[in-house]
């Protein structure tokens, strides 16, 4: 017999549990999507600049990473969560 204590640990658990894997499946798609932006600006900078690249590549990867952020805040705002502005 289990008690309600012990159903709230497993759910807790199964919440953490669940957590990891969907952020270690997110470090993937991230590391894949590092290596296939690093192979485009490979491709179109071919010259024997190593400094532009890495450049774009960083200007690439920060527009990415704010509108993903806006999109994010704002699909969380129409179902009425707010983001902590810390």
């Amino acid at each position: 017999m289990t008690s309600k204590k012990d159903n709230g640990i497993e759910l807790q658990i199964l919440k953490t549990v669940a957590t990891l894997i969907t952020t270690a499946f997110a470090l993937v798609a991230g590391l894949a999507w590092n290596s296939a932006i690093q192979a485009i600006i490979k491709e179109f900078f071919k010259s024997n600049s190593e400094i532009t690249g890495l450049v774009v590549y960083a200007l690439i990867v920060t527009i990415i990473a704010v509108l993903v952020t806006v999109f994010i805040g704002r699909a969380l705002g129409k179902i009425g969560i707010e983001l902590d502005d810390d």
